[in-house]
């Protein structure tokens, strides 16, 4: 959103790997320990700097702060944000947890059997999810409309990874999808956004900084939370 608006912004790096998204400081921006999250230092009502987290929040923010990418109309602004929420609430938690357990469980629980419910469940969940946006796109250029919305950009950070997730044969059965894909794909804004940051994930971990890793990122309860600072 911030590279097709052209906005001047500044990158900084979450360590989830070493527990930077229990730091107070953080957490006083995303209360949650999650990323994405904003700090606005010129917030549209000019008073002091602005944190928003969660990623549709932050979209919905931009783009009424920039004026860009949602219609001014409140009934072309309903068809974008039912789709943005959409995504918060459906292809994002299923993709994510389909990731996981194909992904990474493996890696955590040797025994393949156990997991099989759960790739099951929520593999389903997103073949299911792709297909409903496969519908939406046979008559629609863009996924809310005829124009590019926030919704595109919300759905297609996780929709582009759908191949990864389903297999090889994922395009021929949402061949909608898959246009629309390549074709948001091709605009430079989406370029650099997705490329951003690339080379922080190439990191290389020891045994024990993935151990660590693993600990910080799941299994977690709401013993997990640091004390109130």
């Amino acid at each position: 959103m911030l590279e097709e608006c052209e906005t001047p912004y500044k990158l900084i790096p979450v360590d989830i790997g070493a527990g930077d998204q229990f730091k107070p400081e953080f957490l006083k921006i995303s209360p949650n320990n999650r990323m994405p999250a904003i700090v606005d230092n010129d917030p549209i009502d000019g008073g002091s700097p602005l944190s928003v987290f969660e990623s549709g929040a932050i979209l919905e923010y931009l783009a009424t702060k920039e004026q860009k990418f949602i219609p001014p109309d409140p009934r072309g602004r309903v068809l974008v944000s039912q789709w943005v929420h959409w995504q918060m609430a459906n292809l994002g938690p299923m993709m994510g947890n389909a990731n996981h357990f194909v992904s990474y469980a493996p890696k955590i629980e040797p025994d393949l059997s156990l997991l099989e419910y759960g790739k099951k469940r929520f593999l389903g969940e997103v073949d299911r999810l792709c297909g409903v946006l496969n519908r939406q796109l046979t008559s629609s250029t863009y996924v809310a409309m005829n124009e590019l919305t926030i919704a595109d950009m919300a759905i297609w950070s996780w929709a582009h990874l759908s191949e990864r997730i389903l297999g090889e044969d994922t395009w021929k059965t949402f061949p909608h999808v898959k246009e629309w894909v390549e074709r948001l794909g091709e605009r430079p804004g989406f370029q650099r956004g997705r490329l951003l940051g690339e080379e922080l994930a190439k990191k290389d971990l020891t045994p024990e900084e993935e151990k660590r890793r693993r600990e910080l990122l799941f299994n977690q309860s709401s013993q997990s939370l640091p004390e109130n600072q």
